[in-house]
């Protein structure tokens, strides 16, 4: 098996990249992430997955792409669905198409390490492109070692991210918390 790894983030490889190796599979770490906004957050999440490959002695190949525009373009006009109709989608493609030319034979990504992703739809949508370009999805559920993996990533020193990457989701880290933010109770 040669396999090309989507990865968004350090943080996230960590338990991916882990459990992998325990199962004598080497991944090859593939960086992009046009989604993930603003610049010093694509660059501060981009340089520190270049940090830790170097550590790790993994395979890492980055294609640079910082696609504001390009995002904005494609999620306007749906926010509430851009994580499936244009973040997973353009991912999964860039990978599935990088993979095919450059003689990988099976794709994942790291996003299945995320509690806070759409797991099922990510699976299903790997298994569909992966196949489009004659590849193989590899399937992992690990979000059970999510908790860990950020232990050790917090342990390692890494940029640790507050939001999942694109601006919209940090502006709904933001409504999140004003939400839940406790209301002060009068005495009257």
């Amino acid at each position: 098996m040669k396999l090309l790894m989507h990865t968004c983030c350090a943080p996230c490889s960590v338990y991916c990249i882990d459990s992998l190796r325990k199962e004598g599979i080497e991944p090859t770490v593939f960086w992009y992430n046009p989604n993930i906004h603003p610049y010093m957050e694509y660059k501060a999440r981009r340089d520190c997955l270049k940090e830790y490959t170097k550590q790790i002695g993994v395979e890492a190949i980055f294609e640079e792409e910082y696609g504001l525009d390009e995002f904005c373009k494609n999620v306007i006009s749906d926010l509430p669905n851009r994580c499936q109709n244009y973040c997973y989608k353009v991912r999964l493609e860039k990978t599935a198409q990088y993979a095919k030319e450059h003689g990988f034979d099976t794709i994942s990504t790291t996003l299945l390490v995320s509690p806070y992703q759409k797991h099922e739809l990510l699976k299903e949508m790997g298994e569909k492109i992966a196949k489009k370009y004659g590849l193989t999805f590899l399937y992992r559920d690990f979000r059970v070692g999510f908790r860990e993996g950020q232990a050790k990533a917090r342990e390692l020193g890494f940029y640790m991210q507050k939001y999942c990457g694109c601006v919209f989701s940090e502006e709904d880290r933001y409504i999140h918390k004003k939400r839940n933010k406790p209301t002060a109770v009068s005495d009257s």
